[in-house]
């Protein structure tokens, strides 16, 4: 059965859902009989029930001799106008004859404010969403936490004719937080954080996508050994966070940081492999090495720093007894580096050894392009040198003739 009204289904569905929301704001329960809660800078008014409407009543407060300032009785009704914070309490009614009628405990508040969300993803199927209250409300609070994917597929439509509405499941060891499993990683998602207490609600809609929170946990498993017979080199090696799945088409790339501890500054190296080794390290001084990880395409963040690893790459023997006299110098040098931050660029890691294979490479094939040009230029020489003489040939004849066409008859008989 249709509507006469064009548009009309739609406005009473949005009716309906806005309804139901508001019933999922404000409780009407909050698990505390005899509680009254007003807000703060209004006036509250507190109902002596039990008391009949001719009857005079006296109110009284526990702990004080005094009720507020500017209080008023009103029909048997106790009126605390603009009330602040310190008159929340126990107030009680009695009759003419001081028998209590009522008792009711006012707690005083403010309304909820927007909250603040931010949202993370520490792998590519799942993300958790964190938020903290922008107001100090002094009231009981509780929170409504729905996502809605923003981009259906055409199943997705038809399986989800109001859109794809779920609950941001809350970790009741961890408040604060909810997790969306099953997220998509190429997919945008709308988060809906709403905060709610005695006297309302306030939300925040939040859009996020996968790709834009990606934060991996940090690496895990990070060890640090020096190398034998090698002076300045460490072998650093670690695995995948465990939160991460291990799928070939979602990989990780790595930034490994290194200094000696007397150092302020880090060295920074990228990679892609699960291990490292370390060229230009201080022989003989202990050094500090962290790790992270970001996703491989450079999505999202990279993540928190790896817990330290430590380690001291082995002493050359032939050189301990130099070292020793220089090394007091050195340390002075490098405690004087004023520098805290990261170096973000890349250092030079080259080998000695593949400097001079590069070295002799090179001259290789210097050598051969000289001899390939000498051979070219000998060749050019010897051909012209031969068309030289191909052409003086003809020449010499013809003067021979001359000479001999000049010369007696008689003289040539």
């Amino acid at each position: 059965m249709h509507s006469p009204i064009p548009g009309l289904d739609r406005v009473m569905v949005f009716l309906a859902a806005a309804l139901a929301s508001a019933s999922l704001a404000v409780p009407e329960g909050w698990g505390e009989e005899g509680v009254q809660y007003g807000q703060v800078g209004t006036d509250v008014t507190l109902s002596c029930t039990g008391s009949r409407a001719s009857s005079p009543v006296q109110w009284r407060r526990a702990g004080a001799a005094a009720l507020p300032e500017g209080s008023a009785i009103h029909q048997g009704a106790l009126v605390l106008p603009h009330a602040s914070l310190a008159a929340a309490g126990t107030y009680s009614c009695h009759g003419e004859d001081g028998g209590l009628l009522h008792a009711v405990t006012l707690r005083l508040g403010y309304l909820p404010g927007v909250p603040f969300v931010s949202c993370r993803a520490s792998d590519y199927e799942n993300f958790s969403c964190s938020w903290t209250s922008s107001v100090e409300t002094f009231l009981p609070t509780r929170y409504i936490t729905t996502y809605r994917k923003k981009s259906l597929t055409g199943e997705e439509k038809r399986r989800n004719k109001n859109g794809h509405v779920g609950p941001c499941l809350q970790d009741p060891y961890h408040p604060g937080t909810c997790t969306v499993h099953g997220s998509e990683f190429w997919s945008s998602y709308r988060l809906n954080i709403t905060e709610v207490n005695p006297l309302g609600s306030s939300f925040r809609l939040l859009d996020v996508t996968m790709q834009a929170i990606i934060k991996p946990d940090p690496p895990e498993g990070l060890v640090v050994e020096p190398i034998p017979l090698a002076p300045r080199r460490l072998h650093v090696s670690w695995k995948y966070p465990s939160s991460w799945p291990k799928e070939p088409h979602f990989q990780l790339r790595f930034r490994l940081q290194y200094r000696p501890i007397i150092h302020r500054s880090w060295s920074v190296v990228e990679t892609v492999n699960l291990s490292e080794v370390i060229t230009d390290a201080f022989a003989g001084l202990e050094h500090v090495v962290q790790v992270s990880a970001k996703d491989f395409l450079d999505a999202g963040n990279w993540s928190e720093w790896s817990p330290e690893a430590r380690a001291t790459p082995v002493r050359d023997l032939a050189t301990a007894a130099s070292e020793e006299t220089t090394t007091g110098t050195s340390l002075e040098i490098l405690a004087e580096e004023p520098s805290q931050a990261p170096n973000p660029e890349p250092i030079n890691r080259s080998d000695p050894l593949e400097k001079m294979a590069i070295l002799v490479s090179l001259g290789i094939f210097a050598f051969f392009v000289l001899a390939a040009v000498l051979v070219i230029t000998i060749l050019i020489w010897l051909r012209v040198r031969k068309h030289g003489k191909d052409e003086a040939k003809p020449h010499n004849f013809l003067v021979a003739a001359t000479h001999l066409k000049a010369l007696p008859k008689a003289q040539i008989l």
